[in-house]
């Protein structure tokens, strides 16, 4: 078997899918949490599309819901309102076709080396034999500059480099769609700089779906081709904007400053300032505005 070649089984080959029809669907999404003495809503009728090869990126405030939405695709909480359809199928519970890495650093089997951490998930789900699977661990662990660290153990690591064998063994089981919950919000500066670049050249060379979560405008921006910008709580779509036109290379720019400052305006505009999305410059064209009509 190929490094490149694992195949979820029973599920369709990419070339007989539907053309042009989303991967993710996520329709009036309402997320809910029970207390010992309430009810907290976490969002509110959320809708987006993501297609396939999006670095599509949720973006607001703390207490928005951007986690809980991702753990909702993830199969980790059921909505309380509204659906997500994954390749056209009911999200209902987690799968392998939804891997995710989290921003803690404990998330490694700290018994396991670097190796068998990333050949783990591979095995357990019987994707792979164990010669396979130390195939595919072998690849991504160079992709992700770990070459020479294979046997090592995860407590002789720096956080920079778990996060790195996380997104190895997410990357490894070659999911529908990658989901990163703020995975460099807990790095030093430098360090969440060096993994943003180096989580862009993985995309370029591999064009995986990824959904990927932060409180930072910044991040949003040189991260994803695509932003959802969720109001505070409850989370609600304040607007959906196209960001492919930036970069690092971009980060100081006074185009990039700019949009920085205007996302930040309707991110925390007032409640009764509510934004059409038509209004904001590079606003991708789609069914946002008439779902957010609908749902009102």
């Amino acid at each position: 078997m190929s490094v490149h070649s694992l195949q979820m089984a029973g599920r369709a080959p990419s070339d007989v899918r539907e053309a042009g029809k989303p991967l993710l669907e996520v329709s009036g999404l309402t997320l809910e949490y029970r207390t010992d003495d309430r009810v907290v809503r976490a969002t509110h009728r959320v809708s987006f599309d993501v297609h396939r090869g999006d670095r599509y990126v949720l973006l607001g405030p703390s207490g928005c819901g951007k986690s809980s939405l991702l753990k909702s695709v993830a199969g980790f909480i059921p909505p309380r309102e509204g659906s997500i359809l994954l390749d056209g199928r009911p999200v209902t519970g987690p799968w392998p076709d939804r891997i995710v890495v989290f921003q803690e650093f404990d998330q490694l089997a700290p018994w396991k080396t670097v190796k068998e951490n990333v050949m783990f998930s591979l095995t357990a789900s019987k994707r792979a034999t164990r010669k396979e699977a130390q195939a595919h661990a072998l690849h991504w662990l160079n992709k992700v500059g770990l070459s020479g660290f294979e046997d090592a153990y995860p407590h002789t690591l720096s956080g920079g480099m778990k996060q790195r064998v996380a997104i190895a063994r997410a990357l490894a089981m070659q999911p529908d769609i990658l989901l990163m919950d703020e995975p460099f919000a807990a790095l030093d500066a430098l360090t969440r700089r060096k993994m943003q670049e180096e989580l862009q050249i993985l995309w370029d060379e591999a064009r995986f779906t990824m959904l990927f979560v932060t409180h930072s405008i910044e991040e949003a921006l040189i991260i994803g081709n695509r932003v959802l910008l969720l109001s505070p709580h409850p989370g609600r779509v304040r607007a959906e904007l196209n960001s492919h036109q930036f970069g690092l290379h971009s980060a100081g720019s006074e185009e990039f400053q700019a949009a920085t400052r205007r996302v930040h305006h309707l991110l925390f505009e007032q409640a009764g300032e509510e934004h059409e999305v038509s209004q904001f410059p590079q606003v991708r064209p789609s069914a946002l505005s008439q779902r957010r009509r609908q749902e009102r």
